[in-house]
């Protein structure tokens, strides 16, 4: 009896415990699955991915009532050990308890498994693009861009790696006077040149640096200027052409300040015995002042200057005789143009579009009697007919070829007429 009575009491103890602490379960969401062992698929030069957030599970676990409030999340663990991975690419989850105060009855997850994509790993070259934003100040240019690498390594499964086509950089450029030298981060794009999301490619380099050469520009003539004298029979119009005959060159401000034009030596064009227009193709290139540069990179520099030459026109004038007047007459003497005579005639020569404008009319001569009786030694000029030069005044650019000569009638003057 005394042994029934032990029994008894220890049953009855227990289904008091029982009823005074009962199992209760509580629900853990999102908790991280930790793989382990992942160094094994890195030595088989393989990664993975990681399918349907499988590597995240909501786990259940059944204490104790007294040990609920002991009992958190960060106590959870659930793994998933890599060297257990299926032929399906599949990893079974244990899940356990990291608090030894905590008397676990029952512990499981909403699944059992981390699915896995699990591909060869490789590395590739891809080439870097850059793309620029906005447009610079006014009169500004982008004179070059140069990044400090040009291609980059990504690596990563075969399936991302291969989506694939360039990586690229942005800059906004707007405003900027000056150069530019910012970090840019990496993208990475498809051949439409949309942007990837591949949170497991790596690459390189997460950053390029890119420097952009902004320069002002300036428009500004060329000027022309030639050397020599044409063959005998030809002359320089004077006038120059150029094609083009302006340029948009490019520097620092402070460069262009002081540059209003460029100016080609006049050794370039050289005209000596030209029988024809001179055409000379120049390299502007070659006559930018120090740190000045042609602001279209697709403009080769080379312009063509030509000089215009023409053959030397003549022309002969008949000068009415109301426009001649004589001078230096002497004393005693008159005089009147031979009615018999030739009318006074001038030959000149020059460009046609000059001695085409000459008027007869309004070309005016003088006889300088006094002078010609010098040089022809005469010291008593004796009434008679003589054939004295006629001093033209020609207009500008008109060369004389030949001295006008007029017969004049000279006679005394009679006493009456005294």
């Amino acid at each position: 009896m005394k042994l029934i009575s032990v029994i008894f009491a220890v049953v009855l103890w227990f289904l008091v415990v029982i009823a005074d602490n009962p199992k209760e379960t509580r629900t853990f969401a999102n908790i991280p699955v930790t793989l382990t062992n992942v160094e094994l698929l890195e030595k088989e030069d393989k990664v993975y991915e990681v399918l349907d957030n499988s590597d995240r599970v909501r786990v259940t676990v059944e204490v104790p009532r007294s040990d609920l409030d002991k009992l958190r999340s960060s106590d959870i663990v659930a793994e998933a050990d890599m060297s257990k991975l299926t032929a399906v690419n599949t990893i079974a989850i244990s899940f356990y308890v990291m608090n030894d105060d905590v008397s676990v009855s029952n512990i499981t997850g909403n699944r059992d498994v981390v699915q896995l994509n699990v591909e060869d790993k490789v590395s590739m070259w891809k080439p870097v693009d850059y793309k620029l934003q906005g447009a610079v100040a006014e009169n500004y240019m982008v004179a070059g861009v140069s990044l400090n690498q040009t291609r980059i390594e990504v690596s990563g499964a075969q399936s991302a790696v291969e989506k694939i086509d360039h990586a690229f950089v942005e800059f906004d450029v707007t405003g900027a006077t000056t150069e530019q030298s910012p970090n840019l981060e990496i993208k990475l794009c498809d051949a439409e040149g949309k942007i990837l999301d591949l949170p497991n490619v790596t690459t390189s380099a997460d950053h390029i640096v890119m420097t952009v050469q902004v320069l002002a520009v300036k428009e500004v003539p060329i000027e022309l200027s030639s050397t020599g004298i044409p063959a005998e029979g030809f002359l320089a119009t004077g006038e120059m052409s150029c094609d083009p005959a302006s340029v948009m060159i490019a520097g620092s401000s402070s460069a262009l300040a002081n540059i209003s034009k460029i100016s080609i030596p006049q050794e370039q064009l050289d005209i000596t015995d030209a029988e024809e227009s001179l055409v000379n193709v120049i390299n502007l290139k070659n006559f930018l002042p120090v740190n000045v540069r042609l602001a279209d990179s697709s403009f080769n520099g080379r312009v063509t200057a030509t000089v215009y030459i023409e053959p030397r026109a003549e022309r002969t004038l008949t000068i009415p005789e109301e426009n001649i007047s004589l001078s230096q007459l002497p004393e005693g003497l008159d005089w009147e143009f031979d009615e018999e005579s030739e009318p006074c005639r001038l030959k000149i020569s020059g460009l046609n579009a000059v001695i085409s404008e000459v008027q007869e009319s309004e070309l005016y001569g003088t006889i300088d009697i006094g002078k010609w009786m010098q040089e022809e030694r005469i010291t008593v000029l004796k009434p008679g007919i003589y054939e004295v030069p006629v001093a033209i005044e020609a207009p500008e650019n008109v060369d004389v070829e030949e001295e006008a000569v007029i017969q004049v009638v000279i006679t005394e003057v009679k006493e009456d007429e005294v």
